[in-house]
C-alpha cells in the first residue's frame, strides 16, 4: 500500500509506504485555530513508513510546547499534519491525502473544547480528553 499526498500549491509531496493505522477527529482549540475549522481530522502511521517526494525544504514546523506541534507548508500554510518529538511526521492532516486513504475516522477527541457553535451529529464515540 502506498499513499500520496500533499499540500495546497503542491510543493511539498510526501509518500507513506504503509497503512495509515487511526484516524480521529480532534476539536482542542489548538488545532481548531490551526485549521482554522470545527475540527481537524488526523491520521496515523509508522514513521517509517513517511518520506518526502519534493519540497521538504518547505516545511515548517510551530511547535508551542516541545514535542508538541503542527507541520505546515511555509508556502501556502497548509497544514500536513503532527511530529514527534524528534521532528518525523507521525500523523497526516487526512485531508492532504490524495484519493482514497483507506481508513475513516474512528472517533472525536477533545470534544470538551469543540466550537460552540459546531453540533457533532454522528454516531462516532466522543471523549473529552485525549483518553
Amino acid at each position: 500500500m502506498s499513499i500520496q499526498g500533499g499540500c495546497l500549491c503542491g510543493q511539498l509531496r510526501y509518500q507513506i509506504d504503509g497503512p495509515l493505522l487511526e484516524a480521529e477527529h480532534c476539536h482542542c482549540s489548538m488545532c481548531r485555530r490551526f485549521h482554522g475549522a470545527a475540527f481537524a481530522t488526523y491520521a496515523d502511521f509508522n514513521p517509517d513508513d513517511f518520506h518526502w517526494l519534493q519540497g521538504e525544504d518547505q516545511l515548517g514546523i510551530y511547535e508551542p510546547n516541545p514535542g508538541k506541534g503542527w507541520a505546515f507548508c511555509k508556502n501556502c500554510g497548509s497544514s500536513l499534519g503532527m511530529p514527534d518529538s524528534d521532528g518525523r511526521l507521525v500523523s497526516v492532516a487526512l485531508g492532504t491525502v490524495d484519493g482514497e486513504p483507506g481508513i475513516r475516522p474512528m472517533e472525536h477527541r477533545y470534544v470538551g473544547s469543540k466550537a460552540v457553535w459546531y453540533e457533532i451529529t454522528d454516531a462516532l464515540p466522543q471523549h473529552v480528553g485525549r483518553d
